[in-house]
């Protein structure tokens, strides 16, 4: 069974987003990242919570622990719907493999189009192809 499948559509079902899954090396530590529109507050995660503990019970998985949380103001972006969600938002991308000897870029992002991710950085505009990214996040601006 793929947990992280079955946590996406419990997720998913009560009205929220997955935004990131992380499993510690063994299994023992699940960590869920959930996002709505409006922003999620306590009562939500443990609206999800709830709902996990009980889907594991039935399911059988295995855990010690299970942490539900917001993805924070410095939101990872690792889906397409991500870049699109976001264009016009300050942003953070590492590269796997460096382009023109870098791999770290920073700026607006412009737009995301057939696998491309556009930023206007300080140096001028660039266009970074989706499958190279290694790391995307969100820049909080207060």
């Amino acid at each position: 069974m793929d947990v992280e499948r079955l946590v996406e559509q419990v997720v998913t079902g009560l009205g929220f987003e997955l935004v990131d899954f992380e499993t510690s090396p063994k299994g023992r530590l699940m960590r869920v990242f959930i996002d709505i529109e409006r922003g999620v507050n306590v009562d939500d995660c443990a609206t999800v919570s709830n709902q996990l503990t009980r889907v594991f019970e039935v399911e059988n998985v295995d855990y010690d622990r299970l942490e539900v949380s917001s993805p924070g103001l410095d939101r990872p972006l690792k889906k397409a719907a991500d870049f699109e969600r976001f264009v016009g938002s300050e942003v953070q991308v590492r590269l796997r493999m460096p382009i023109g000897n870098q791999r770290n870029f920073a700026g607006v992002l412009t737009g995301f189009a057939e696998g491309v991710v556009h930023l206007s950085t300080g140096k001028g505009d660039v266009a970074l192809p989706f499958d190279e990214v290694e790391k995307a996040r969100l820049v909080p601006r207060f």
